[in-house]
C-alpha cells in the first residue's frame, strides 16, 4: 500500500525538504479530519487524497498544489472551514482547496443544470489560479481508476462527463498523459465489452508485429548514428479509444489501423529535429501532404513536434514524430511543465508560452460565460470549443491566428475582437473579396472590413464554428432586440397617450412607479420592452397610467384624437417584421399586428390572414411607409408560361435589366405546353414591381402573371 513516506521519497527528487515537510503536515491534517470516513471500496478515505497527490508528484507539481490535493475534500466532507485552512496552511493553499472542493450541492430540478452550474464556478476558480484545474484533473483521474465500487448507471454518468469535459480540458491544457488515461477509463466504463475486445486484439497484434517494429526502429536508429545526430527512437502505442474512434468514424478495420507503425524520435534541440527529418525522408519516401510542422506553429495547448508519414519497405505505412526532450515533457505534462521548470528555478519559453496560452483560453471562457444566456448554454459552448482540429491563418499585419477546422470569416473576426466581429460587413481573403460564410484554410491571409453602424446577422449562427463567435452573436442579437423593442414600445405608448394629449415624457414619476410595482417590473425600460415585444398592449398601459395620475378613468377626454400612424422604413430590425404571407412593399396600404414576442408584423391591408385579427382592434396599428426607404423587399409572383428552352435564362436577364434580384425560382410542369414559374424577387417598392411586371407581360410566351399574397 502506497504511504506518505513513499510519496516523500518521490518528492525528494525535485522539492526541498522544507516543502516536503509542509506536504506531510497537510497529509496528517487530512488524515485526522477524515478519521472514520471510508470510500465505497472500504479503504480509509485519506487514501484518495494521497493518491491524487501522487499523480501530481509524477507531474512534478509544486508543494502548494500537493497540499491542496491532500486537503481538497476537507471543506466539504468535514467540519473544517476555509478560514481554518488559511490559518494553518496559508491563503494560497486555502484558495486552491476552495476552488477544487466539490461544490455545495444545490437542489436543482435537473442534474445537468447542477453539473453546468458547478463547471461555471470551476471556471471562475481556474481564472484565479490555474492550478485548480490541474488538481481537479488528478482528482477525477483517481476517481475514474476506482469506479469499480459504483452502480453501473452512476459509472456511465461519471464516465460520460469525464469524456465530454475533463478529458477535453486535459487535451486543451496539453496534459496528454492524463488525457489518454481518462479517455481509456471512460471508454471502458461506457463500453466494457468493446474495450475488452480491442484490448485483447491490441495485445495479440503487438506480439505479431514485434519483429517488424524492431527492424524499423533499428534502421531509424542506425541512420541517426551514421549521421552523428543525437536521438532516441521509441515505438508509439495507440490507446483504446483512439483505435475505437478511428474504426467507427473512418470505417476502418482493426487490421488497417494497426498496420500503421508509429515511432517517436526524441532529440536534443530544434536544429536536430529538422536535420533528423531530412535523414528520415532520405531513408523512406514521404507521403505527400502529410507533413505537419507544429514546432514553427505550435498547437493551442503548447504542443510542439514534427509529424511526417512515410512509405516503408513494401509500402508499409509509417508515422514518425520528431521532438526535443522539452517538447516531450510538454506533450506529456502540458501546462504542468510550467511548474516543473519553475521548481528548478528556470524559465523555459515552451512552458511559459503554454501557461500564457492556457490563461488566454480561460479568459475566453470567462467572456463566453458573460455572454451565455444560462449555464447549460455556456457548457455547450465549452464542449464545442474544446480541442477541435486546428487551422492557422494570418491577419493583414502578419500575426498568426489559430482557429478550429471549419471556421469561417465571421469566426476569424470574432477571434480578433468582439467589436470587430459585430461590425463586420465584408472580408478579403488573400486580397480577394469573399463571402462571410467562407470556410477558411491554413495559410490564408484575411483582412476584415467593418462599418460603424453594422450589426450581427441572425443568419451567421447557421455557419459559425467557434463558441466565442456563437455566444458573442447571440449576446449582440439579444441586446439589439432589446434596444429595438424599447424604441418601438416608446413609440406605441406615446401614440396611445397622445389620444389624451400627453406623452410618456410629460407624465410624473409617481404613476409610473406604482404601475411598475403592480406589474413587477424593474424599470420603465422593461415596461417599454414588453410593449414592443407584444406581451403588453400599449393602449391598456396608457389608460392605466392616466387612471393612476388622475385617480379616475380618462373617459370623456378626446379619445378620437389620432396621433397619426406609425412610420416604418424597413430598417427597424428585429421588432418589426414583414409578413411572408402577403409580402408588403412600400406603396402598399399596410396595417400592423402586434404579435407576442415578435413585435409588430406588417401585413397588406387586403391580406386574408388578417380576418380574425380585425376582431381585436387593440392589437392592430395604422402604419405608413416612411419617405426615406433604402431597403429592398421580397415579393412573390406566379407566371404561367409556354415551355421553351432557355426560359430561366431569359427571365433572369429581364429581371436583372430591371435592376432587381431573383431570390428564389421554382418551375412546375402543368401540361405539355405550359409551365408554372414561381418567382421570389427583391424589389424597391410597388412602382418598381409594376415596371418589372409590365416587362414580363411584354414577353410573347407569358400568358398570366399573379402577385401572390392577396
Amino acid at each position: 500500500m502506497f504511504t506518505i513516506d513513499d510519496l516523500a521519497d518521490r518528492l525528494g527528487s525535485y522539492l526541498p525538504q522544507s516543502e516536503i515537510q509542509q506536504v506531510k503536515r497537510a497529509f496528517y491534517y487530512a488524515e485526522q479530519a477524515h478519521d472514520g470516513q471510508r470510500r465505497r471500496s472500504g479503504e480509509p478515505y485519506v487514501t484518495h487524497p494521497l493518491a491524487v497527490a501522487n499523480i501530481l508528484a509524477n507531474m512534478h507539481m509544486d508543494h502548494q498544489s500537493l497540499m491542496a490535493a491532500m486537503l481538497h475534500d476537507v471543506i466539504e466532507d468535514t467540519g473544517v472551514s476555509k478560514e481554518a485552512l488559511a490559518k494553518q496552511f496559508g491563503k494560497p493553499v486555502a484558495e486552491l482547496v476552495d476552488g477544487v472542493s466539490k461544490l455545495t450541492q444545490i437542489a436543482f430540478e435537473d442534474k445537468a443544470v447542477a453539473q453546468a452550474e458547478n463547471f461555471q464556478k470551476m471556471v471562475l476558480a481556474m481564472s484565479r489560479d490555474i492550478r485548480v484545474i490541474i488538481v481537479k484533473l488528478a482528482d477525477r483521474l483517481h476517481n475514474m481508476r476506482t469506479l469499480g465500487a459504483l452502480r453501473p448507471e452512476k459509472k456511465r454518468r461519471i464516465a460520460r462527463e469525464t469524456l465530454e469535459i475533463y478529458a477535453r480540458i486535459a487535451s486543451r491544457l496539453g496534459i496528454n498523459t492524463i488525457r489518454v488515461e481518462l479517455e481509456d477509463l471512460s471508454f471502458q466504463a461506457l463500453h466494457p465489452m468493446r474495450a475488452e475486445r480491442i484490448k485483447r486484439a491490441v495485445s495479440s497484434a503487438r506480439g505479431h508485429r514485434r519483429s517488424a517494429i524492431r527492424q524499423i526502429q533499428t534502421t531509424l536508429q542506425q541512420s541517426l548514428d551514421d549521421e552523428a545526430l543525437p536521438g532516441t527512437v521509441v515505438g508509439r502505442q495507440k490507446h483504446l479509444l483512439s483505435i475505437y474512434k478511428k474504426m467507427r468514424d473512418q470505417r476502418k478495420s482493426f487490421t488497417e489501423i494497426m498496420d500503421v507503425f508509429g515511432f517517436r524520435i526524441i532529440t536534443e534541440d530544434v536544429d536536430s529535429c529538422y536535420r533528423i527529418l531530412g535523414v528520415v525522408h532520405n531513408l523512406y519516401k514521404p507521403v505527400p501532404g502529410r507533413f505537419k510542422d507544429y514546432i514553427a506553429i505550435p498547437k493551442a495547448n503548447g504542443y510542439q513536434s514534427l509529424h511526417t508519414s512515410l512509405f516503408g519497405s513494401g509500402g508499409m505505412p509509417i508515422e514518425v514524430q520528431i521532438r526535443t526532450r522539452e517538447m516531450e515533457a510538454m506533450a506529456n505534462n502540458g501546462i504542468a511543465a510550467h511548474w516543473l521548470y519553475k521548481a528548478g528555478q528556470t524559465q523555459h519559453p515552451i512552458a511559459e508560452g503554454s501557461h500564457a496560452r492556457a490563461r488566454s483560453w480561460i479568459k475566453g471562457l470567462l467572456e463566453m460565460q458573460r455572454h451565455a444566456g444560462d449555464s447549460l448554454e455556456f457548457i455547450e459552448h465549452v464542449k464545442n470549443d474544446l480541442f477541435p482540429d486546428d487551422i492557422y491563418v494570418f491577419t493583414s499585419k502578419g500575426d498568426i491566428m489559430e482557429l478550429p477546422q471549419g471556421a469561417t470569416v465571421i469566426d476569424f473576426a470574432y477571434a480578433v475582437h468582439t467589436d470587430i466581429g459585430n461590425g463586420t460587413i465584408a472580408c478579403r481573403i488573400d486580397r480577394h473579396l469573399a463571402p462571410l460564410s467562407t470556410r477558411l484554410e491554413s495559410g490564408q491571409t484575411l483582412d476584415i472590413i467593418t462599418a460603424p453602424g453594422a450589426r450581427p446577422n441572425l443568419a451567421w449562427l447557421n455557419f459559425v464554428a467557434t463558441a466565442k463567435a456563437r455566444s458573442a452573436i447571440r449576446h449582440a442579437l439579444k441586446h439589439q432586440k432589446h434596444t429595438e423593442a424599447v424604441q418601438l414600445g416608446r413609440r406605441l405608448l406615446n401614440k396611445s397617450l397622445a389620444q389624451f394629449e400627453t406623452s410618456l415624457e410629460e407624465l410624473p414619476e409617481g404613476p409610473l412607479a406604482v404601475l411598475l410595482a403592480e406589474l413587477g417590473l424593474k424599470n420603465v425600460e422593461a415596461l417599454l420592452e414588453s410593449i414592443g415585444l407584444g406581451t403588453r398592449i400599449a393602449h391598456l398601459v396608457g389608460r392605466r397610467l392616466l387612471d393612476l395620475q388622475h385617480g379616475e378613468s380618462p373617459a370623456g377626454k378626446n379619445e378620437s384624437r389620432a396621433h397619426g400612424p406609425i412610420l416604418i422604413s424597413g430598417a427597424e430590425g428585429m421588432v418589426i417584421k414583414f409578413a411572408r404571407c402577403c409580402h408588403p412593399l412600400p406603396g402598399d396600404p399596410v396595417i400592423g399586428h402586434l404579435s407576442v414576442g415578435k413585435g409588430i408584423v406588417v401585413h397588406r391591408t387586403e391580406c386574408r390572414n388578417l380576418g380574425e385579427l380585425k376582431n381585436d382592434p387593440d392589437k392592430l396599428f395604422a402604419l405608413e411607409w416612411s419617405d426615406d426607404i433604402a431597403e429592398d423587399f421580397p415579393v412573390a409572383l406566379r407566371l404561367e408560361v409556354e415551355s421553351r428552352r432557355g426560359l430561366v435564362a431569359e427571365l433572369a436577364g429581364l429581371v436583372t435589366d430591371a435592376e432587381a434580384n431573383i431570390e428564389r425560382i421554382g418551375i412546375e410542369e402543368r401540361d405539355a405546353r405550359l409551365v408554372t414559374v414561381n418567382l421570389t424577387l427583391s424589389v424597391r417598392n410597388r412602382i418598381h414591381l409594376a415596371r418589372i411586371i409590365k416587362r414580363l407581360r411584354n414577353l410573347p410566351h407569358v400568358e398570366r402573371i399573379t402577385r401572390l399574397g392577396n
